[in-house]
């Protein structure tokens, strides 16, 4: 834990990274607005140059699913998990992992998920129960399980709000899941309809640099989490914030807390360090992510070695909960990609399956001349909330409104032949053969090109929720590879199959009564706003 002294020498001895150098490698060949674009994330998060082999583009859930049991059944050292939650009926997956352990005795299991969701069932079969076979078939030696708590929720609050309302707080929402040297960036958790009917995006990517960024973040949260432990002398799950993590429970000292975990997140956000800290593990992570900067910047530094590098990777993440001031690296590179549709040759598709834009990408988007834009948002029929129990039947309809607002502020700025509003729906959710819409991304091309070259990928919904109440992180990924460059399009293609566009005419001679939005619904749409 850090003391006064130690914050202030955190102020003061804070270093750039080995002087690091903004500029762009010229080699790499990106149109010179796109190398505006990388110039610019160059100063806000750290970058990772790839070849084109060692990015897969995924775009069905049950490959997805595949390729999760593949890695974990060949991994050898680690796996590290992070997501909301792991479903209570995924037997298959944690019999997987459990066949992993025990076939090889050097690998270490790390889950990271949330504290709220995972005990909201508890002890009934929950995510908790699920996850806690593991610790008690392999112990605490081999199996690390956190258990991230906003702490924007505790005291009496934490006491009187019931367990369904409590998560409108704040969630562990990254999805991270790595596997020796590869990782997966998703939007996806790791439960049955993730699986098998519900539209997501996956990358993976075959790179151990940017594995072992991701694997150090998930370290960092995990150390600000709560601990699962196995207690066999006594046959009991064990909760508790342990001594040895990084800061002391927040519900101790709030403000404390927030100071530390502000500085302790910098070096790995923003590519700087601290060139001392008395924890061996937090000294470990950082020693080690400097490394793999180094190795990083030799990269950019146009090293002959690296030509064959042609794919930039930027991690950036929202870690708003635990940061003061905020000094989060998703949403400025977001606001950086979008000042770039002010080119008329540009196109851009943004998607997410909760509809709910935070006011400055939504301004961007609408003012942004680019003359070929579209919005994929899913309809009522793909939300996973659709005819369910009160209050969550309320959500469909609610983003329903937010996007019938939107259409509106695009009709109204006439703007409507250059910005599409679609509506993905397959079937009917929670019927046969019917399908969730809970993608979320970015595509943008290159001036006069028509296929993207810029993608944004990860756990992020672009919500005024994402950039206050939760964990995010995602990767903006820049590419001149054209095999690359036509995946990505295939991922926009894939999705529009089953969109079609909608018009005003819509939500005013709409017959469909799922389609009807109450005014109780509208005054509540607004008042949450925050919290969708």
């Amino acid at each position: 834990m850090i003391g006064s002294a130690t914050i202030s020498y955190f102020k003061n001895h804070a270093v750039s990274y080995m002087n690091r150098n903004y500029s762009t490698n010229t080699k790499l060949g990106f149109h010179p607005r796109v190398n505006s674009v990388i110039s610019q994330l160059n100063m806000i998060a750290p970058r990772f140059l790839l070849k084109d082999d060692e990015i897969d583009i995924l775009t069905e859930p049950k490959d997805f699913y595949n390729q999760l049991k593949e890695k974990i059944s060949s991994a050898d050292e680690r796996i590290f998990l992070s997501s909301l939650y792991i479903g209570k009926t995924q037997h298959e997956l944690i019999d997987c992992l459990s066949q992993a352990l025990e076939a090889k005795p050097n690998l270490k299991l790390h889950i990271l998920i949330d504290y709220l969701r995972a005990t909201r069932e508890y002890p009934n079969p929950s995510s908790l129960t699920t996850v806690s076979t593991l610790l008690k078939k392999f112990g605490n030696h081999r199996v690390d399980i956190r258990l991230y708590h906003t702490p924007k929720l505790s005291g009496m609050s934490e006491k009187i709000v019931p367990k369904r309302f409590n998560e409108g707080f704040g969630l562990q929402h990254m999805k991270i899941y790595g596997f020796d040297d590869e990782v997966i960036i998703s939007g996806a958790n790791l439960s049955e309809d993730y699986f098998s009917n519900r539209q997501d995006r996956y990358y993976v990517f075959k790179n151990v640099n940017l594995t072992d960024y991701f694997f150090n973040l998930g370290k960092l949260i995990s150390q600000l989490s709560h601990k699962v432990s196995y207690l066999p002398h006594r046959d009991k799950i064990l909760i508790d914030w342990p001594t040895k993590n990084l800061t002391a429970d927040p519900k101790l000292n709030l403000e404390r807390f927030l100071v530390e975990t502000t500085h302790l997140l910098e070096p790995i956000l923003h590519g700087e360090r601290v060139a001392h800290y008395d924890n061996d593990e937090y000294q470990k992570i950082i020693e080690k992510d400097l490394q793999i900067k180094e190795i990083e910047n030799k990269k950019f530094a146009e090293d002959p070695e690296y030509n064959d590098r042609n794919t930039i990777v930027f991690p950036v993440s929202q870690l708003t909960p635990l940061l003061k001031p905020d000094i989060s690296t998703e949403k400025p590179a977001i606001l950086r990609l979008l000042s770039y549709l002010d080119s008329s040759t540009v196109s851009w598709t943004f998607t997410a399956g909760y509809f709910n834009m935070e006011p400055e990408i939504k301004r961007r988007l609408l003012t942004a001349t680019s003359k070929s834009g579209e919005v994929i948002t899913a309809s009522p029929k793909a939300n996973s909330f659709f005819k369910s129990s009160w209050p969550s039947k309320y959500i469909p309809p609610a983003y329903l409104y937010l996007c019938e607002q939107f259409l509106r502020e695009v009709n109204g700025q006439e703007k409507e032949n250059n910005i599409k509003v679609k509506e993905w729906e397959k079937g009917v959710v929670n019927t046969e053969n019917g399908w969730s819409y809970h993608a979320k991304g970015i595509w943008i091309s290159e001036p006069d090109e028509t296929i993207p070259s810029i993608t944004v990928i990860g756990s992020s919904n672009y919500t005024k929720r994402s950039y206050s109440l939760d964990l995010e992180t995602n990767v903006v990924l820049i590419t001149k590879d054209e095999k690359l460059k036509r995946k990505m399009q295939s991922e926009i293609d894939n999705i529009n199959q089953h969109t079609r566009e909608l018009s005003i005419k819509d939500f005013e001679d709409n017959k469909d009564p799922d389609r009807n939005i109450s005014w109780g619904v509208k005054i509540l749409a607004k008042i949450f706003a925050n919290r969708l």
